[in-house]
């Protein structure tokens, strides 16, 4: 009887001691085959087509891209390549915009192992893997946030920091023109009117996003 073929998987996120510990954990599993791995969604989108994986494990939160911005491209490019979000954190938010995204799982970075590794196999074998403490809050989530983006609330966190645009664009490594275009989208989604009640909503709301 012939074995099955092992989960082609691909790393992306931009903290090197990240990868080198999934590396760690996830390499030596029987059944698993990591491919190739990127510190940046760009640079993904440029291997991944090359290396097709089966899955992408992807960070959600990274300087440029986010990963849920990559896991849009590659569902608009690479249907069949299935997406895992990886996060350290664990709000609604995000696991909702990354499944309209097309992701197909969101699971936290220090959840066990095992859980993991659950979460890769569902995903690869076409469902879907929420990790327990996301669904819980997914599902149980009492004091709803407007949404904002990972890249949005990081913008809102620096602007009730008092960081300017210029200030802005240079830490995230974005343009000047993006970043105001950012806050316009703020402005929008938040029901705001002009930019001294965007940052005045910044500087009273900012804690809340700022590790969102």
């Amino acid at each position: 009887m012939t074995a099955p073929a092992a989960i082609r998987l691909f790393l992306v996120d931009d903290h090197p001691l990240v990868r080198d510990g999934l590396r760690a954990r996830l390499g030596p599993l029987p059944g698993l085959e990591i491919v190739g791995e990127a510190g940046s969604a760009d640079e993904a989108l440029t291997l991944i087509a090359g290396v097709r994986p089966d899955l992408v494990l992807a960070d959600v939160g990274m300087k440029g891209m986010s990963g849920i911005e990559l896991a849009s491209h590659l569902h608009a490019r690479q249907p069949e390549v299935r997406v895992l979000m990886l996060s350290m954190y664990d709000n609604p938010e995000y696991v909702q915009q990354a499944l309209q995204a097309g992701a197909r799982g969101y699971v936290l970075k220090d959840a066990p192992a095992a859980e993991i590794v659950a979460a890769i196999e569902a995903v690869a074998a076409g469902g879907t893997f929420l990790s327990s403490a996301v669904s819980h809050r997914l599902f149980h989530n009492q004091q709803p946030r407007p949404l904002l983006t990972p890249r949005e609330s990081e913008i809102l966190s620096a602007l009730g920091r008092g960081d300017s645009s210029k200030q802005i664009a240079r830490d995230l490594g974005l343009s000047v023109r993006t970043v105001e275009a950012h806050r316009q989208s703020i402005k929008r989604r938040l029901g705001l009117e002009g930019q001294s009640a965007l940052i005045k909503y910044a500087v009273e709301h900012a804690r809340e996003f700022k590790n969102s």
